[in-house]
């Protein structure tokens, strides 16, 4: 479970260096409002990331140890997501909420991409 914690930690230097770039779109450029949903959806995109490592090893635990019962999260995930969304409907002129659905998923896009060039780089 190592690896995951690493995974997780890359995973968040790529999302604040998405957040700084989305600051800087929302503060310099006319669409302000898509970088704002992307911001908040890659915070929460980020949350769900680390609920699902966090549950990971403990359910790698729980088949180490033999004993309790484990799940992955999924409740809470699709909770925060729903959160984030919402929050995006009820701030319409501030956030956008497709670039907020969007945000949602780039973690596990960034997770898919850094997944493919690590097995990439040890193929041989």
């Amino acid at each position: 479970m190592h690896e995951m914690q690493h995974i997780y930690k890359k995973q968040k230097k790529y999302i604040f260096f998405l957040l700084a770039v989305c600051a800087l779109g929302w503060g310099f450029t006319p669409y302000s409002t898509i970088f704002a949903g992307l911001a908040l959806g890659s915070l929460f995109g980020l949350y769900n990331f680390w609920i699902l490592v966090r549950r990971m090893e403990k359910f790698d635990r729980v088949l180490t140890n033999g004993k309790g019962r484990a799940g992955l999260g999924t409740t809470f995930r699709f909770a925060s997501g729903v959160a984030a969304v919402a929050i995006a409907l009820a701030l319409p002129q501030y956030i956008h909420v497709i670039s907020t659905v969007i945000g949602l998923m780039i973690p596990y896009v960034l997770l898919l991409v850094e997944r493919i060039m690590y097995y990439a780089r040890h193929q041989q």
